[in-house]
């Protein structure tokens, strides 16, 4: 039998197995997803798959939650702290067309008003989103930015 690759942002795990798979609560997971913490693939059917980047994202929140004592508005606003327009390369000229640059509130994959490095790509390819692939945390991630 042929090992199968199957890349990290693939969407192939339904709410069950992300559940078994993160340790997190189905229920707790619907909540992230209700409140934008996560952004699983949504099938033409309504249901949603998660990704193994969605898998650790899961966990990261919930450690946030758990050992971090950070409540969910917490957690949005850290993600909207996530300088996406350093790491998306966008110029000052852009910056101020982007709702994600102005806001504090929430994470760049929420903003209505997108830069043209954003406008037309999934969100959930997008390297901020991503960042828990690479990082353990948000601050090991903001240490790399400083030279």
């Amino acid at each position: 039998m042929e090992n199968i690759s199957i890349a990290n942002t693939t969407p192939v795990y339904t709410l069950s197995i992300a559940s078994t798979l993160s340790g997190i609560p189905v229920h707790s997971i619907r909540q992230y997803i209700d409140k934008g913490l996560i952004i699983p693939f949504t099938k033409e059917t309504g249901r949603h798959l998660f990704s193994q980047i969605d898998i650790l994202r899961l966990q990261y929140v919930h450690k946030l939650l758990v050992e971090g004592g950070l409540n969910i508005a917490g957690i949005r606003a850290l993600f909207a702290l996530i300088p996406c327009w350093a790491i998306r390369s966008c110029s000052v000229k852009d910056r101020g067309k982007c709702e994600a640059f102005r806001s504090d509130t929430y994470p760049c994959w929420e903003a209505s008003e997108k830069g043209p490095e954003c406008k037309n790509n999934d969100c959930r390819d997008c390297d901020v989103y991503r960042i828990v692939e690479d990082y353990p945390n948000i601050k090991s991630f903001l240490k790399t930015l400083i030279p």
